[in-house]
């Protein structure tokens, strides 16, 4: 639904036009490419990066204010249930085939990789890498995000002759990120989510503070550890249940014997 909901302008993907109406100047809550023909709002990644870009100018409270909010109200629920790209892995992942299970230690370094993308990208490399007319570039957009070829970047070239005619090297490298995301999307279970989204990083920050909880009761809970298998995120939920890395999808309360996992808001 909130695919849906955000990506409604039907007649973007018609004429391969994108909305440019007033709503384009409010942030949706998931990783949601501004470009997609059909989208309504600013994806939050693309919005900060812009508002980073420009040298000499005053940096968007908005945006930051955005971020903000919806991390310490949700956490990372907009993951679970919110975003766009989350949902198509989810999609992927349900593909019948031989999955890959990453051994602890080596997985537990590249979770790391999704904030120095987001140091690197969408912060430092907007701020100091600025072009001649004191504007960068949109560098997490331009060179990583594979939400923005599968959402714009395909749709509009397949549907414009004149951009058929301009893609290039970039664009052939943007293809096969997505492609290579999809594939490890099929084989490990949200991969992009787990190891190099931004905006996931940025919530995951505020998971241990946000009014949308996952709490444990310690009376009712008997150590069986079914929670911790049932985590395709491989989160340690009796141990940390507030991990950066929950997304808060419920797949724990659903298979707990005793009830001992309770999800929502707190104060």
């Amino acid at each position: 639904m909130a695919a849906i909901a955000t990506n409604g302008y039907i007649q973007g993907f018609l004429q391969s036009t994108i909305y440019q109406g007033k709503a384009k100047i409010v942030c949706v809550p998931g990783l949601n490419c501004y470009s997609c023909p059909g989208a309504l709002g600013a994806c939050p990644i693309g919005a900060l990066q812009g508002s980073l870009g420009r040298k000499g100018q005053h940096y968007s409270l908005y945006v930051l204010g955005f971020l903000l909010g919806f991390g310490i109200l949700f956490g990372r629920l907009i993951c679970g249930f919110l975003c766009p790209f989350g949902f198509l892995q989810d999609l992927l992942f349900k593909i019948k085939t031989k999955k890959i299970k990453i051994k602890q230690k080596i997985d537990s370094k590249l979770r790391y990789l999704k904030y120095v993308i987001l140091i690197l990208f969408v912060i430092l490399f907007p701020i100091f890498l600025v072009g001649d007319y004191g504007i960068s570039s949109p560098y997490f957009c331009k060179w990583i995000c594979p939400a923005g070829t599968l959402e714009a970047g395909i749709p509009l070239v397949v549907g414009n002759e004149d951009l058929q005619m301009l893609t290039g090297w970039l664009f052939n490298w943007k293809v096969f990120v997505l492609v290579v995301v999809i594939i490890m999307s099929v084989l490990i279970y949200r991969f992009f989510c787990k190891y190099m989204c931004p905006l996931g990083a940025i919530y995951g920050l505020f998971n241990k503070i946000s009014f949308y909880k996952l709490t444990i009761s310690e009376d009712k809970c008997i150590k069986c550890m079914a929670c911790h298998k049932a985590c395709d995120m491989q989160v340690k939920v009796t141990e940390n249940p507030n991990s950066m890395e929950c997304i808060r999808c419920g797949e724990c309360k659903g298979v707990c014997p005793t009830n001992a996992i309770d999800l929502g808001f707190r104060k």
